[in-house]
Parts: C-alpha cells; structure tokens; sequence
C-alpha cells in the first residue's frame, strides 16, 4: 500500500486526490495532509480516511480538531506545513497547494527522499533550479500533475529525450478567449471564474483567463523536461481534448487524449510507472466531439504569455518577480480592488524595474518575493 502525504487537501487538487484515495482503499492510504481554511471538510476527510497527522493554519484550529480526533496528530503553521511534507511513514508528497508557499515543504520533502507529485506550477517558477538540482541529487522522482506536463510525460515514456523536436502545450484560452481586448475592459470577477471547461481553483482560473497560467506552465516545463524555450509551444485548442502533445524529429507527433478530469493525471502521478482503473464522470467520445479546432497564440493579445516566455528566457531571478507580481495582482483582482487588464499591467511593471540575480539562493528568492509583492501593493 503507498502512503500519500497530501498538502492543500481541502483545495481543488486536494479534493480530487481525496476522491481517488477513497475509490482504491486497497492501494493508498492518506499518512498525513495540510488544511486551510476549509475546516468542516476537514474533519470530513479525517473521519472518511483517518490520517496520522494533520497541519492546520491556524493554531486554534489545530486545538479544536485535536479534540474531536484524538487518535490524530495535529500540528499547525508553516512548520506543520513542511512536517506533513517529510512525514517519515509517506511514501510520497502530492502538492497541492497553491502559490509560493509550496516551495520549502517540496524542497525539504526532496531532502527527505520523498517522490513529489507536483501541482503546484509556483514551487518550479520561483526555484526551478534548485528544486531539480535537488531531485537529482536525492535521486527524487518529479511526478507532474497539471493535466499539460501529465500528457507530455505519458507522450515520452519509452522515448528517447534526444529525439525530441519540440513540445506543444494546449491552452483552453480560458473564459475570455474570444473577447477582444477592448472587450475586457470591464469584465468582472465573477465572469473571470466562469471557465468553459475545467473546474478548479479561484486563482488558477483567473490565471487561465489572463493565461498567466498557460505562462507558468511553459517554465514549468523547462525545468520537468529540460528543454530550451526555443522547443516549447503553446496552442489555442478549446475543446481541451488534446492535452498536449510531444513533436519527434522524425515528424512524428504523439498527443495524449481524454475528457478534461484531473483525477487523470493526478491518479497517474500516484501509480506511476503502472494505471488503475478509474470511474471516469465522463469518457471521451471522439465521435460525439466530431472536430477539433486549434490556432496559433496571439502574445498580444494574451499580453501575460509574452511575459512568461520573455521571464523565463532572461532565467535567473525574473520568474520569481513574474510569479509574485502576477500573485498579489490576481489577488487584488479577485478582491475588487484592479480591474482585470491592470494584472498583466502590474506584472509587467514589476518585470520592468528587476535588476536581475542569475542563481538566485532561496534567501534571495524569498526576498524577491517579498519585495515584487510590496511593491505591486503599492501601485494599487
């Protein structure tokens, strides 16, 4: 039985992997997981799955859930955060939370020999560097779950890496994809969330509607694949059938295909190198979906693309700024306080005043996140 520690596991990746462990109690069971906020779903995977130990923000929450359970260890905190992260009877991290702060439990679950099925696009954005140099020096699997870096892992495995011309990831192009950017002036949060095809997490939708999102995942997959920016693309596909694809020198092209579910690549993550049944909410039925439509990008007018790509070519220090500029932005937009456009306007400010670091410490980095935040506050 694999023993899965699990941080964020009220969040949107959280509850589906929870989904999973419920359906195959025979394979896994949950050692230890990270809360937030949500604590009546909480106490409902604890009852449901009996973790050995729990981590909660906030210290009175630990306190309460403490008594309700007192078979379960609770602890709380950043701290709480990275013990659920190396828990010693885990077999392997899921991580998914969201934002910067799953940076130092990945990095001390490395350290701990844990293998990492990493959700969390901010962990290699801000770090990538170090967290590979990590991996390979603890000899740690990275396991992607972002449903893109699933389907070019499954599109490679039997592959030889040399052969590879280019990879194509899909975006959906999100909920304002075909508004023009004279029509965004004005959109509001709430249309913002409303994504034509996956449901997820306030945060990553918005990020897939400015595709900020589609961004992080093009550095992402630098560091997973380690591949030049000149061999990543991105292309418009609305229908998210095709979830990305692997181009050979030979002109072959391998695509991975399915209805958009992240129980897929999650489940995938956690029985790699093997596949389990799961009891799909809906199979891909080509013959109903009758055509496919793709086109090519358009960096201006998906403006936090372009930044992406041209962070992550600079290296070094710029996508941290990218990342925590696009943070604080996006969380100022879902409190009504920017309009939607003045995200990728922030990001591109904070871009512009960096005086680059070219291997940044995780002090560095830490400060850099720090400062690029303070400063996006004060242009609001």
């Amino acid at each position: 039985m694999k023993k899965i520690s699990l941080l964020g596991a009220t969040g949107s990746i959280g509850t589906q992997t929870v989904d999973i462990l419920l359906n195959h109690r025979e394979q896994f069971s949950l050692a230890a997981m990270s809360v937030g906020k949500n604590i009546p779903l909480a106490r409902k995977i604890i009852a449901d799955l009996s973790p050995e130990l729990v981590s909660t923000m906030k210290k009175e929450d630990a306190e309460l859930l403490q008594s309700e359970f007192p078979h379960t260890s609770f602890t709380y905190g950043d701290n709480g955060i990275t013990e659920v992260a190396v828990y010693e009877k885990s077999d392997i991290l899921v991580n998914g939370v969201m934002g910067s702060v799953g940076l130092q439990p990945t990095l001390h679950a490395i350290e701990a020999k844990k293998s990492i099925a990493l959700a969390n696009k901010e962990t290699l954005v801000t770090a990538g560097h170090l967290v590979m140099s990590a991996a390979k020096k603890h000899g740690v699997d990275i396991l992607p779950v972002d449903s893109e870096h699933s389907a070019i892992f499954q599109a490679l495995q039997g592959e030889n890496r040399k052969n590879i011309e280019r990879i194509i990831l899909t975006a959906s192009g999100g909920s304002f994809r075909d508004r023009t950017r004279e029509e965004l002036q004005h959109v509001t949060v709430e249309e913002a969330l409303n994504h034509p095809n996956w449901s997820m997490g306030a945060k990553i939708t918005i990020d897939s509607a400015s595709m900020m999102n589609k961004g992080l995942e093009v550095i992402e997959a630098h560091w997973l694949f380690d591949l030049p920016y000149e061999k990543i693309d991105v292309l418009l596909h609305k229908e998210s059938v095709i979830h990305s694809m692997v181009e050979f020198h030979d002109s072959s092209i391998i695509a991975q295909l399915g209805s958009p579910d992240m129980r897929v690549p999650i489940q995938y993550a956690l029985t790699y190198p093997d596949r389990i049944p799961l009891s799909a909410r809906q199979r891909l039925n080509l013959a109903e979906i009758g055509k496919l439509h793709f086109q090519e990008m358009d960096m201006d007018r998906f403006r936090c693309l372009k930044y992406a790509f041209e962070a992550g070519k600079a290296g070094g220090s710029f996508p941290t700024v990218l990342n925590a500029a696009n943070e604080a932005a996006v969380a100022a937009f879902l409190k009504g306080r920017i309009t939607f456009l003045q995200i990728e306007d922030f990001v591109e400010q904070a871009l512009d005043r960096h005086s680059m670091i070219m291997n940044p410490s995780l002090s560095e980095i830490e400060e850099i996140d720090r400062e690029t935040r303070n400063f996006v506050l004060s242009l609001i």
